[in-house]
């Protein structure tokens, strides 16, 4: 299953623009830990299932992880859980670091 896909550049754009948008971080506690991204919710991916009811389905959605694997992985489950507007950071905090933000550390 392709699930839909958000460059780091246009998040950065919504997000400069003032647009409802959720973040949300489902890496590793240790991960969040060494560097994030400010105002993202943080949900393990291992959590969600039973935090789901967390994530309120009204707003537009964002997952990101450290490449976008995982996140790609939990956005594809969010869809099935009849979230309509969620999409997959491509990438994830790897490419933010790298295109939107260079003073990130990389891990």
């Amino acid at each position: 299953m392709r699930v839909p896909e958000i460059s780091v550049k246009e998040v950065k754009r919504v997000r400069t623009q003032g647009e409802q948008l959720r973040l949300v971080d489902v890496r590793e506690e240790w991960e969040r830990n060494l560097v994030k991204i400010d105002d993202s919710i943080f949900l393990p991916m291992d959590q969600l299932p039973l935090r789901i009811d967390e994530l309120d389905k009204a707003y537009k959605t964002v997952v990101y992880c450290h490449t976008g694997i995982r996140s790609a992985a939990v956005t594809a489950y969010l869809l099935g859980q009849g979230f309509e507007d969620v999409s997959n950071m491509v990438g994830g905090i790897d490419a933010w670091a790298k295109e939107v933000d260079p003073s990130m550390p990389l891990y």
